[in-house]
């Protein structure tokens, strides 16, 4: 299946120099978009996972060009592909010297299962080296639209019934989507969890307690969307606290969650409390109400990546609540101010929440949206309306990336 993030890559390897980072989950097509740029370059693809790869890493970067040709004079540049490459301890300065002495030779693509921007931070080796691309699984409008897009913004695009109820019950991932078979879903979530926990987890951090980081796994399927409580949750795996802070945040480097924080600036009395964690494959939520607001999620936490990412500004996901209770799922802020709130509901029929109006003024945001899922496609731009409004998820989806 041909992905958005083939053109996002093409033009990033025509207009600039420094590497391209690919991260995301498992099983999210990270292989399959670096293969299917491989068949339209001249290109050297090296795994981590393969034993003969990895032997020619561990040997260094002078005997990877050889290797892969690099002394050789070419045309083109050749684009060399590092699969999985966070594994290798020394990474890092394994990339960093072997960009620095062969960047105007070949062009440099990194894929990993870890999140791959969290060396962002000072004294990093790599700064300035690389542009850092998440990958996410398939969404509404990927279904029909994989240009890519001139604004944040799509114009509205009916997406298929049947490919969209598809995509809301097996999520987004490639091979359960494309399957769409109940025990072929079951083996291949239960695989994948293994896998995560198993190897990923135990391999790269060293966690020996692989069987209470599964409970805590778990514990957070069953509380998604909910305000957590780091101690009620360390009761019941009877760890710390600390312990259930570093295991979450291991949880949502190696892509099983994501987080999404209070936005505190300009709320009166607004809620200063920890996040609320959602799962990257909103097909494992088992209650309706949590996969509804999961789905919502994933595809603005998608948008915001993508957007922030693609240059066109900075982007971030929050969610609002005060003392009193009073609550909006989602705000989407453009650049530190807040662009526009989103509060998901099950049906067309439910009346617009006092809150979105409440929070809309206090914050003065432009757009306010309650979407519903039932809701059958409109054909309107709904980011053209300045006032609060019901609207389809169908339709609201299809804008987003």
């Amino acid at each position: 299946m041909k992905r958005l993030y083939e053109t996002s890559l093409a033009l990033h390897f025509s207009d600039h120099s420094q590497m391209a980072f690919v991260s995301g989950p498992r099983q999210v097509g990270k292989t399959t978009l670096a293969l299917s740029i491989q068949s339209e370059k001249n290109t050297a693809y090296l795994n981590w996972d393969d034993i003969g790869d990895r032997e020619l890493i561990l040997k260094g970067g002078k005997s990877i060009a050889q290797h892969v040709g690099l002394e050789q004079l070419r045309e083109n540049p050749i684009l060399v592909v590092f699969d999985e490459i966070h594994k290798y301890p020394n990474w890092k300065q394994l990339l960093k010297g072997f960009y620095d002495r062969y960047k105007k030779d070949c062009q440099i693509l990194v894929t990993g299962s870890a999140r791959m921007d969290v060396f962002k931070k000072g004294g990093d080796s790599l700064m300035g080296r690389y542009f850092n691309y998440r990958l996410h699984p398939i969404s509404v409008s990927e279904l029909k639209e994989r240009r890519y897009p001139s604004n944040e913004i799509r114009n509205p695009s009916k997406p298929n019934d049947n490919k969209y109820m598809d995509l809301y019950r097996w999520g987004g991932f490639p091979e359960p989507y494309l399957k769409k078979d109940q025990r072929f879903f079951n083996r291949w979530s239960r695989l994948r969890e293994q896998q995560l926990l198993n190897e990923d987890i135990r391999d790269l951090t060293g966690v020996q307690q692989i069987g209470q980081m599964e409970l805590l796994a778990s514990l957070l399927k069953n509380q998604v969307g909910q305000l957590t409580s780091y101690s009620q949750l360390a009761k019941k795996v009877r760890v710390s606290v600390d312990t259930v802070r570093r295991w979450i945040s291991i949880l949502e480097a190696m892509y099983f969650c994501f987080s999404i924080r209070p936005w505190t600036k300009n709320v009166t009395r607004s809620l200063l409390k920890e996040p609320k964690y959602y799962l990257w494959d909103w097909a494992q939520c088992s209650d309706v109400g949590s996969r509804n607001e999961n789905f919502i999620a994933s595809h603005l936490l998608k948008s915001v990546h993508f957007w922030t990412d693609q240059g066109f500004g900075d982007y971030q996901l929050y969610f609002l609540r005060d003392k009193e209770k009073r609550e909006v799922d989602f705000l989407v802020s453009k650049d530190g101010n807040p662009w526009f709130l989103v509060e998901v509901k099950s049906t067309m029929k439910e009346s617009l929440s006092p809150n979105l109006e409440r929070f809309g003024n206090q914050l003065s945001v432009k757009h306010i949206f309650q979407v519903a899922l039932d809701g059958e496609y409109v054909d309107r731009d709904v980011f053209k309306m300045e006032r609060p409004a019901i609207i389809p998820a169908r339709t609201f989806l299809s804008q987003l990336v």
